[in-house]
């Protein structure tokens, strides 16, 4: 099964550090050549590699993937990212006659925060009845609050 990836990546970083943003877009241009091109058993020979170690690193390549470079990673730069993949999830619905974007899940999610918005408003101690992700989540961010 064929499952396309997504490289995203950005020219300028937010925190330079030596030569450490080379590193990772080099990473990310060979990862998409890797996945392209792969490395044929005759590659892998040529490199000395043991005979029973050639099949474990051999890979066949095209496999599909993206590569989105972008200048900076700013809020404008991200929103258009979120509407690139919003789009790509409308047109892939579209082509599969489903809606997308009606989700059962996000109408029991807005239940379910109906019950928390007090929990984080209140200025009192409670005694949470969520799971314990959930509990220690509502914990942290009244934490948050409490020393903004």
């Amino acid at each position: 099964m064929l499952i396309p990836c997504d490289f995203i990546a950005f020219g300028e970083p937010l925190n330079p550090v030596g030569r450490h943003h080379d590193i990772l877009i080099a990473n990310v241009c060979a990862q998409a050549e890797a996945l392209a091109f792969g490395k044929s058993p005759q590659e892998v020979e040529a490199e000395g590699t043991p005979k029973w170690l050639v099949p474990h690193r051999v890979f066949e390549g095209n496999r599909p993937s993206n590569t989105i470079l972008a200048k900076r990673l700013t809020p404008e730069t991200l929103g258009k990212l979120v509407a690139l993949y919003e789009h790509s999830v409308f047109t892939q619905g579209t082509i599969w006659k489903i809606d997308s974007f009606d989700q059962w899940g996000v109408e029991l999610g807005k239940a379910l925060a109906q019950r928390i918005i007090p929990e984080l408003e209140s200025k009192a101690e409670l005694n949470l009845a969520h799971d314990s992700s959930t509990n220690n989540l509502i914990r942290y961010y009244r934490k948050l609050k409490e020393n903004a």
